[in-house]
């Protein structure tokens, strides 16, 4: 019988897919929580728990974040307890780029897989693009806006959910390996596409006006920097993802 899989923020939107695509693979999966009643109660940040979740785990899938505030000191937490419990496969999923953009979450990401891979603890660590969720969710902020602005000249590659899940299942069944090969969506749009589907997805007629953004980030997303074009491995493509939220059929 395979040890139990630890998934940190295991509640979130990754975190329940990816739980419930191991569970659907006949995994015992452990999710750690700091809310009591949705599995394993623990917090990164003070340890309390850790010690308790991470007895007789086999593979650790760190998917919690604080957004960046906090996820060094979680990383180094979650580290330490795990290098008690002797864990043997920590998995971490960050993103495509990061080396290439002066975001703050940016910045931490890059410091937590530096953190992990000087660990001591045998590890794999996939970078993916941006998830379907994000884009749906940054277009939906806008909302009540009379138009609907997006930066111009940016693309995106956009992965689902179900296709991440997909490989950290794939990768938790394997041997740890470092740095993988990235995951990306199946396709390249630019934002104003993808916010033009979006728009006739749910119904709006509102225009889409195109901003240029200045600086170092924007420049670096107009190059495609946070793109993965040799590994547009993911099978779900945005309106499909947009059909499923909506209950409209794709175009």
């Amino acid at each position: 019988m395979t040890n139990p899989i630890l998934v940190t923020g295991g509640t979130g939107h990754l975190g329940r897919v990816l739980t419930a695509r191991l569970r659907d693979e006949g995994r015992e999966v452990r999710v750690l929580s700091r809310r009591p009643g949705t599995g394993y109660t623990g917090d990164l940040l003070t340890g309390a728990g850790l010690d308790a979740a991470l007895d007789g785990a086999g593979v650790v899938v760190h998917c919690a974040s604080t957004l960046g505030k906090k996820d060094v000191p979680a990383a180094r937490t979650l580290l330490a307890a795990a290098r008690r419990a002797g864990v043997p496969h920590l998995v971490y999923i960050s993103i495509v780029g990061i080396d290439d953009f002066p975001f703050a979450y940016y910045r931490t990401k890059k410091a937590v897989e530096e953190l992990i891979a000087e660990s001591g603890i045998p590890y794999t660590t996939l970078r993916a693009t941006q998830f379907h969720d994000l884009v749906g969710t940054v277009f939906s902020a806008q909302r009540w806006l009379p138009v609907m602005l997006v930066p111009a000249g940016m693309r995106l590659q956009p992965v689902g959910l179900p296709d991440v899940a997909a490989r950290l299942t794939a990768i938790v069944q394997g041997e740890p390996a470092g740095r993988v090969p990235d995951l990306g969506g199946p396709e390249i749009k630019t934002v104003t596409e993808l916010a033009r589907m979006y728009l006739a997805a749910t119904g709006s007629r509102r225009p889409v006006l195109p901003l240029r953004l200045p600086g170092k980030a924007f420049r670096a997303f107009r190059e495609g920097r946070h793109l993965a074009p040799d590994h547009a491995d993911g099978r779900m493509i945005f309106a499909e993802f947009l059909a499923e939220r909506t209950g409209h059929a794709k175009s």
